[in-house]
């Protein structure tokens, strides 16, 4: 299994420095509107070459899709985390009322209990 995943980084790595090769051009990015980079007082375009756009757009989008999801899934963890508490409120108890019934009785059959 560890020697599929290293085949299947290895074909990654490939495609990705072929795209990176294939989208060495520089091209424009305006980063802000020119009336509000005016306002700001900043430049608002760069240049970058094509696969660092290319790139940068599918981390942006990873990286938005953790977030989302993982805004998501509060309420799943907070659920768990209820319960969890609530598990080891009942434990607690079970622990003990077998407590309170076996006082005073030998050890050996409080444990028969």
């Amino acid at each position: 299994m560890k020697y599929i995943r290293y085949l299947f980084l290895l074909c990654l790595a490939v495609v990705l420095i072929a795209v990176a090769l294939a989208n060495r051009e520089f091209v424009q990015l305006q980063l802000l509107p020119e009336g509000l980079a005016r306002v700001i007082g900043m430049n608002p375009s760069t240049s970058l070459p094509l696969f660092v756009v290319i790139f940068g757009g599918v981390v942006a989008g990873l990286l938005i899709g953790f977030v989302w999801e993982w805004l998501r899934e509060h309420k799943h963890r907070a659920e768990v985390s209820r319960k969890e508490r609530e598990v080891g409120k009942l434990e607690r108890e079970v622990k003990k009322l077998k407590g309170e019934k076996n006082q005073g009785k030998d050890e050996v059959l409080a444990l028969l209990d």
